[in-house]
């Protein structure tokens, strides 16, 4: 197993490899000048201390242990280590002029409380600040219903259910305070014949997304042509984009309740004051018409999954309809709202309701919403 990377001060310019005394699972070389991957195969997998030498010396030609490059030549990223089981990588902690070192450092081995699921995360997360991570106890309970019901003889898995085996906790990120806001995992579900399931996951709990309808005040309540709508203008890094249209939304806190955490959000980014009362909890509405029993019964939140396929968020989403002076509705075009000193930048935008679903086009949670908001209506639940 690789022990240290060390690289030496720049007027040297070499880079040392060691390995200690311990085998060496994987790694891969680059050489940037000469484009070449090196890589250890399964049948090079090291034994000893004097097979990684001979191995080293088969992929890099003649020369001492531990071996020398040109640093101009050698590029090691953490993508390119893969540590034995128990042991993770750690970024460089050298100072400039200094050497710069990548070592590793055990990992945390726990099982939750009252079962024997094994799970191992990174030095920086223990035990109890995974367990007082809201958004892993809510994921955790759903998959953990959601297994439970293939006991059932109705259910597509009955004869061979699938088993959540192991979790592998991968990176976690903090929020201001040290308080956990993201997580990403491999959980191992799998069932008897050792087929898997996609277990790639990134942890980030509930939000909530708005449907906020301005009506002028001198038009009639049940017309909906003249209806406006608000959306947010805002950078969003992950989107690569600056300037990315959707409903005003925003992550929950574990306070209150979802319709409090809608309000608040309105206020943040519109500054438009509104009571829990004035909210309508259109994903709650449209779920209770549908039968659990006629879909699969599982215990998923009363919420549209923008991307299920790799993250557990799940977003209620809501309706605000509001009359307003049409000059107090016009004045909200273009203002500049969001906590400046949180990073949010967001200008306000009033469109048309009717074209709400052409201006956020590449946000979920503003279709989601403009669909419901149309299919509620239509169904006579708003």
């Amino acid at each position: 197993m690789v022990r240290s990377i060390t690289t030496s001060p720049a007027q040297t310019g070499e880079f040392h490899v060691s390995t200690g005394n311990r085998s060496l699972s994987s790694v891969h070389a680059i050489l940037i000048e000469r484009s070449i991957e090196l890589p250890f195969t399964a049948s090079d997998q090291p034994s000893n201390p004097i097979h990684e030498l001979a191995l080293f010396t088969k992929l890099y030609g003649s020369g001492g242990h531990p071996f020398m490059y040109p640093r101009r030549h050698l590029h090691l990223t953490a993508r390119h280590l893969n540590f034995t089981p128990g042991y993770r990588y750690l970024g460089p902690t050298g100072r400039p002029g200094a050497p710069s070192t990548f070592t590793s450092k055990p990992m945390s081995t726990f099982t939750l409380p009252g079962s024997e699921l094994r799970i191992t995360s990174t030095p920086d997360l223990g035990r109890d600040d995974l367990l007082s991570f809201p958004a892993f106890n809510n994921w955790i309970s759903t998959l953990q219903n959601s297994l439970a019901r293939q006991s059932h003889p109705s259910h597509e898995f009955h004869e061979d259910p699938y088993v959540l085996r192991t979790i592998d906790i991968q990176a976690v990120d903090r929020f201001g305070g040290g308080r956990v806001g993201f997580v990403k995992l491999k959980a191992d579900v799998s069932n008897g014949r050792g087929e898997k399931l996609p277990g790639s996951v990134f942890l980030r709990g509930g939000s909530v997304g708005m449907l906020l309808i301005l009506q002028p005040d001198d038009i009639p309540v049940s017309q909906e042509k003249g209806k406006q709508a608000i959306v947010t203008i805002q950078p969003r890094v992950p989107a690569g984009s600056l300037a990315f249209v959707e409903i005003p939304a925003g992550m929950l806190d574990d306070s209150g309740t979802f319709a409090g955490g809608a309000a608040k959000e309105i206020q943040e980014e519109t500054g438009l004051s509104v009571q829990q009362s004035e909210l309508i909890g259109m994903t709650s509405l449209a779920s209770e018409l549908i039968e659990d029993s006629a879909a699969n019964g599982e215990n998923l939140q009363k919420a549209m999954y923008p991307s299920a396929g790799g993250s557990d968020e799940f977003i209620p989403l809501f309706l605000c309809q509001k009359r307003m002076p049409r000059q107090d509705i016009e004045e909200l075009q273009g203002k500049l709202t969001g906590l400046r000193d949180h990073g949010e930048k967001i200008t306000l935008k009033v469109v048309p309701l009717e074209s709400l679903w052409k201006e956020g086009l590449r946000d979920g949670k503003t279709l989601a919403a403009w669909a419901l908001y149309q299919g509620l209506r239509e169904a006579g639940k708003i």
